[in-house]
């Protein structure tokens, strides 16, 4: 018979101890640092930056509140400790996106994929460097140009692709370190959907591996958070 709902596996325990013990600033230095290693600009952490804020502003009140009150000045500047390093966290996130999204914009906008992936402020700055950058090289460089080679996009007016648009590097290496069993994935990306066969490029990361490869075939991995980039 089937173990009741109540009995919980020894994985399963794991994986809830470890989600009670994360607090949303180690949350926020993981989102940091897997969009800071990804070749790609990663899901907007909608919630998890609401949260980060709402705490910011309380620890701001508290530091203010001690500073005023004649506290102990070590806790106070425990408390300014804590608060620096959640606003450091926070800005160097939204930082990094911003750098991603000056780097890849026109490849960004013309991707449902990764135009769903911003956030509203993000699309109001995308939005207005391709205006503003379309605008620049109009005046500057293209209008000069023979009409053939007039386009932002492509290199003539021949060219099939967008070919002068820059594309995130999904086969890039990176470094990984497994939080939750991965499934079993082969390395060019395929899925491995019935168990593994004979082949012997398929790749499994179990909690507690670091790892480097390629950012392709784990792509999945990191957006279940069963993978971690660092």
């Amino acid at each position: 018979m089937a173990s009741g709902a109540g009995e919980w596996s020894t994985a399963q325990m794991d994986d809830y101890e470890t989600l009670i013990s994360t607090t949303d600033v180690e949350l926020l230095k993981r989102a940091w640092r897997n969009e800071k290693a990804a070749p790609e600009i990663l899901p907007f952490e909608e919630a998890l930056v609401k949260r980060a804020k709402e705490q910011i502003q309380l620890m701001e009140e508290t530091v203010d509140e001690f500073a005023e009150s004649g506290h102990d000045p070590l806790i106070a500047s425990l408390y300014q400790m804590d608060l620096d390093r959640a606003q450091f966290l926070l800005r160097s996130y939204l930082r990094v996106r911003l750098q991603k999204i000056e780097k890849l914009m026109f490849y960004i906008w013309k991707s449902d994929t990764y135009h769903h992936r911003l956030s509203t402020e993000e699309e109001k700055f995308a939005e207005r460097c391709i205006r503003d950058i379309g605008k620049h090289l109009e005046e500057t460089v293209l209008s000069k140009l023979p009409d053939n080679y007039q386009s932002l996009l492509k290199q003539s007016i021949i060219s099939e692709e967008d070919d002068m648009v820059p594309e995130p590097q999904l086969d890039a290496f990176v470094v990984a370190k497994c939080q939750r069993a991965t499934r079993p994935l082969f390395l060019d990306g395929s899925r491995q959907s019935a168990g593994f066969d004979n082949r012997d490029d398929h790749f499994q990361m179990v909690p507690g591996d670091l790892c480097i490869l390629r950012y392709r075939p784990f792509q999945e991995e990191l957006m279940s958070g069963n993978i971690s980039l660092v």
